[in-house]
């Protein structure tokens, strides 16, 4: 990804129309029809949707209470708590627990926390032996890429893609079968797990009340890494707590239908404090660190709404940007209307300013948000500030001030309108604009433009208002 250009505009250009691109369409669209079947059998859903965006406002305006809470009830049951006011700092209190446990052999549920730290690199850097566990962050692991879907990081790969991928690397035999390519992946993954010193999760969700830490997934992978190894370290955001056991039970309900349309993930682990003297297994230790890196700044902001999303996927799916760049488009661990708010919000607009733009403001994404996060809101608060900051390009700025002059004046807009009707002829043929110059080349390069009107539709009816 370092050798990708800069800016979104260029990676976009790079990523339109090619093979993964095209792999990512393919994939949203599935994912969205599997989330309308799923919605529409659960015939409650609207009223959960609403339940569940005031489980997420109340966790956000009460959040040092919970967090206090949640810490008291882990340190009850036997756990540690750690909290990180950095990327820095969380990645030195893993490494830290890790040398002092002796660890040096780590397993990892999947976890975008830990891609947002660069947690892999750092313990990678001093070491530690790290394994991704989740099948799709495994493969991206081993192609050395990264993720392009908060829940499906391999979405831009194809069967065969991975297949070469494990000939390669594990020396298996190549084939494309999907059900092949996850045996050779268990077989690798499962001597692994049993030699593990550690297990590192991420945190769906922290149940104040309990002290208790949910993880979802499909495969079981978070279940092993969480009970298998001695030592279990939890990476959680500071806003993945929920009040009591009932509030988690909604949110995941909604997680899963828009995910992936399912009832319920196939595992919903829970955690609560390391193994008791009874217990047939578990780790002996646990840690939960607890991460701002960004997000106290968000809370304090007017784009605080953010911090309620539960990563779903849903608005990556339905973005009509995302489908055509995929996430890797955008430069960053977050991708999509979701990561176009929050990657500016936890690292500032120097050089996230472009990531608001990347939207058509369509609003697909705030009606398919299963917490009614008002996305494009922010996406304008956002671009807000880009402008305030003095982010945009001079063109970009100029264009849009004598837009702005023009378009409120009635005198002007009637004279604009005439002169564009007679440039666009220059450019046209057959009625169609096949090549614009300058910025807006962006807009013929892949489409051909109808040619303005000779009349506009406001003057045709005055015309005939008139008549």
């Amino acid at each position: 990804m370092s050798s990708q250009p800069v800016t979104f505009l260029g990676r976009a250009r790079e990523l339109i129309g090619t093979p993964e691109a095209a792999a990512v369409d393919r994939g949203v669209r599935r994912f969205n029809e599997m989330r309308l079947a799923g919605s529409a059998e659960y015939a409650v859903m609207e009223a959960m949707r609403d339940r569940v965006r005031a489980i997420r406002l109340h966790s956000l305006r009460n959040l040092d209470k919970l967090l206090d809470r949640f810490a008291d009830q882990v340190i009850e049951a036997g756990g540690r708590v750690h909290f990180a006011r950095d990327a820095d700092e969380a990645n030195q209190i893993v490494a830290q627990i890790l040398r002092d446990t002796g660890s040096r052999r780590v397993v990892k549920s999947k976890s975008m926390v830990s891609e947002e730290i660069e947690l892999n690199p750092y313990l990678i850097s001093r070491g530690f032996s790290v394994t991704e566990t989740d099948l799709g962050e495994f493969i991206v692991q081993l192609a050395d890429d990264v993720p392009s879907h908060i829940i499906a990081p391999v979405l831009h790969k194809t069967a065969a893609q991975i297949g070469k991928l494990f000939a390669r690397k594990l020396g298996v035999e190549e084939t494309a079968d999907p059900t092949k390519l996850n045996q050779i992946a268990r077989d690798h993954l499962r001597e692994i797990f049993l030699a593990a010193d550690a297990g590192i999760s991420g945190v769906n969700l922290g149940v104040a009340e309990t002290g208790s830490i949910v993880t979802v997934t499909n495969e079981g992978n978070a279940r092993l890494c969480t009970t298998a190894p001695r030592v279990h370290i939890a990476l959680m955001g500071m806003e993945r707590i929920v009040a009591r056991w009932e509030d988690a039970a909604a949110t995941l309900e909604v997680l899963a239908r828009s995910a992936t349309g399912q009832h319920l993930s196939v595992y919903t682990n829970v955690v609560t404090g390391p193994r008791r003297s009874d217990d047939p297994d578990g780790p002996e230790q646990v840690h939960v660190v607890i991460i701002d890196n960004g997000r106290s700044d968000i809370l304090g902001s007017d784009i605080a709404e953010i911090l309620a999303c539960i990563r779903c996927g849903a608005c990556l799916n339905i973005c009509p940007v995302f489908r055509e760049v995929g996430g890797h488009g955008y430069g960053t661990v977050y991708s999509g209307p979701v990561g176009s708010v929050v990657t500016p919000g936890l690292h500032g607009m120097n050089p996230w300013w472009e990531l608001p733009y990347a939207s058509t403001l369509c609003g697909a994404c705030e009606e398919v948000c299963p917490v009614r996060i008002q996305i494009p809101s922010m996406l304008l608060k956002l671009r807000e500030r880009a402008a305030s900051e003095g982010r945009l390009p001079g063109w970009l700025e100029k264009g849009m001030s004598r837009y702005r002059t023009t378009a409120t004046d009635p005198v002007k807009w009637a004279s604009a309108k005439k002169w564009l009707y007679r440039l666009s002829g220059l450019v046209s043929m057959g009625g169609y604009i096949r090549r614009v110059p300058g910025p807006g080349r962006g807009w013929t390069r892949f489409r051909d433009l109808r040619r303005p009107a000779k009349q506009s539709f406001s003057d045709w009816m005055r015309d005939r208002d008139g008549a």
